[in-house]
């Protein structure tokens, strides 16, 4: 019984670029597709997977915010049982204007759901993507190719030849998850919409006096927000968006002053900031993937939409798309047509399309609106906090599309 016609002579049925978060998680989500139709999926990852890990030193571990929706997504997959005991759940969103009326609080009760979201640290969330990759390697269900390097791309009819550093293979379809830093995307010409935003992002744990409570704190705080995550004890992860002409005062700065001047800027409602962990400073823009999908081709992740972390919805979206391009696949496989085909990536594009749009539309106004210094500016967003808190209706939908659901 052939499912991919002209992929019989096609070594792979999808190739995924890149073993990061990703790349990772698509492949779990495939699982089901590798079961049901034994296609063959690949995933190549420059990096050696099998030379262990380097953890990082717990005070210093990067996390990300995932939302209530992707605590499902990652359910439906079976991996949350092994993310949940490192999660430190979000149980309640503190937003404020520092200096103005304006401020809203968002509850797990009021939307009836155990948290909000949860913040995980990066390196815990890879080790479970990792030791479930392991294990499909094992099953022989995947073909892992590590340290292995894409050098070209190229489309031939019915999918993509991949240029390995020691071979050359083809694939019905090539899932470009590599973050969009290995040079592919230039190579097939594929055109990012890039927008500055001249700010920097300063990311640091902190430890607090007091316990958090699962609360999370968005504080803008003129010239750029600062979120706070709650993280395991009495620990939170800084997020603090700093404008450009400011970022060399701020990497001079002793932990001292440094906590100091976080301090200020923030204020007490979190607590007494009392040590600081590493300091990771990146210039903040919105990058946006002109094309998606070619035939044989989708961009995902990063590669395809990075975006302000103001809002942490990032990586959420990137799953939800994830998500929706194995369901996507699978329909073809149901339906006997070939994975790559363009009508089929189409189909899934639009069906991305309105998310997608939404989620990086509201980061970015968010961003714009609350660096305004303009006392009109000031008034629209301190009405609009108000607002939002009291239109109780408005709100969950608010909290909603925030989950993710």
């Amino acid at each position: 019984m052939t499912h991919h016609h002209s992929a019989d002579r096609f070594d792979f049925d999808v190739l995924i670029v890149g073993a990061g978060l990703v790349g990772s998680s698509l492949l779990c989500a495939l699982e089901p597709a590798i079961r049901e139709y034994g296609i063959k999926v690949a995933l190549v990852e420059s990096c050696d997977l099998d030379e262990p890990r380097q953890r990082p030193p717990s005070f210093d571990a990067r996390a990300s915010a995932l939302s209530y929706g992707t605590r499902r997504i990652y359910e439906a997959l079976d991996l949350w049982q092994t993310i949940e005991s490192d999660a430190s759940p979000i149980l309640e969103v503190h937003v404020s204007d520092k200096g103005h009326f304006g401020m809203t609080r968002l509850h797990h009760q009021d939307e009836r759901v155990p948290a909000l979201g949860y913040v995980v640290e990066n390196h815990c969330l890879g080790e479970a993507l990792l030791t479930r990759l392991k294990q499909l390697q094992k099953q022989e269900s995947v073909s892992v190719l590590s340290p292995e390097q894409v050098k070209s791309l190229a489309p031939v009819p019915g999918g993509m030849e991949v240029m390995l550093s020691t071979q050359s293979v083809k694939a019905s379809l090539v899932v470009l998850a590599d973050g969009g830093r290995s040079g592919l995307m230039d190579q097939l010409r594929i055109v990012k919409d890039t927008h500055h935003y001249a700010q920097h992002a300063v990311i640091a744990n902190l430890t607090l006096d007091r316990p958090h409570q699962g609360t999370a704190y968005e504080r803008f705080a003129g010239k750029g927000p600062m979120a706070l995550l709650p993280l395991k004890g009495n620990q939170s992860a800084l997020v603090w968006t700093v404008p450009d002409e400011e970022i060399h005062e701020i990497r001079s700065l002793d932990d001292a002053d440094f906590i100091q001047s976080v301090q200020a800027r923030f204020g007490y409602r979190g607590g007494r900031f009392l040590s600081v962990g590493k300091r990771d400073i990146y210039p903040l823009s919105m990058t946006l993937a002109k094309e998606q999908v070619r035939p044989g081709l989708v961009v995902l992740g990063n590669a395809a939409h990075a975006i302000h972390p103001v809002a942490g919805q990032g990586y959420n979206l990137a799953i939800r798309d994830t998500l929706a391009l194995a369901e996507n696949i699978q329909t073809s496989l149901s339906e006997g047509l070939a994975v790559g085909q363009l009508s089929r990536l189409l189909a899934y594009q639009a069906s991305q399309q309105q998310d997608q749009a939404v989620t990086t539309g509201f980061c970015d106004t968010l961003v714009k609106l609350f660096a305004r210094e303009d006392r009109l500016s000031i008034l629209a967003r301190n009405l609009g906090l108000v607002g939002l808190d009291r239109l109780k209706p408005v709100k969950s939908r608010f909290v909603q599309k925030a989950m993710g659901l």
